[in-house]
């Protein structure tokens, strides 16, 4: 298993992928990740961010992405995480996920959320133990494809705060990161 950047030769892969997802999971994806020009439009420089796959061959096995928010957030990161139930528990979640939060962190953001709907025990794991912490509780805020109303959590990973800890022990320089 590999984590690269997304390019255009993997865009049928990727979309493949989506398209093999469980139903409940295309539910949580904001973007309409089974369109061909969405996709597709990932890698032309039309989105910001960052943008990374693990593949196993030539098979997409999960997806990550780091979206800066406009405007007087553009210091802020989204955090849009995918991985396929045939992989998940293997620990590939947890390799994409700092992949992504330490490319967002060199790219200077500060602040890194992720929105995780409440059920999600693994995933609230995952990100508690990469530094996240809860920053709100949108009560009855999605609705599933079955028209259920689901509990939405964020998440916000404080870049000054994680990494000035680790500055404190060294941590930091081996990772490149900003002090403090």
């Amino acid at each position: 298993m590999t984590v690269v950047e997304l390019g255009p030769e993997r865009c049928d892969a990727l979309l493949r992928f989506f398209g093999d997802l469980p139903e409940g999971d295309l539910t949580f994806i904001e973007e309409e990740v089974t369109d061909p020009d969405t996709v597709r439009s990932w890698v032309t420089g039309a989105s910001p961010g960052g943008r990374w796959v693990a593949v196993d061959g030539d098979v997409v096995t999960g997806y990550v992405a780091i979206r800066p928010l406009p405007g007087w957030s553009d210091h802020v990161g989204e955090l849009r995480l995918v991985v396929a139930p045939s992989s998940r528990g293997t620990g590939l979640g947890r390799e994409l996920a700092r992949r992504a939060l330490v490319e967002g962190v060199r790219s200077g953001l500060r602040k890194i959320v992720v929105e995780v709907v409440a059920e999600q025990g693994p995933a609230l794991a995952l990100f508690s133990d990469l530094g996240f912490s809860g920053e709100a509780l949108l009560r009855d805020h999605i609705r599933d494809r079955g028209g259920e109303l689901r509990d939405l959590l964020v998440l916000a990973h404080h870049v000054s705060d994680t990494w000035s800890g680790m500055d404190t022990v060294g941590i930091a320089d081996e990772l490149g990161a900003p002090a403090g």
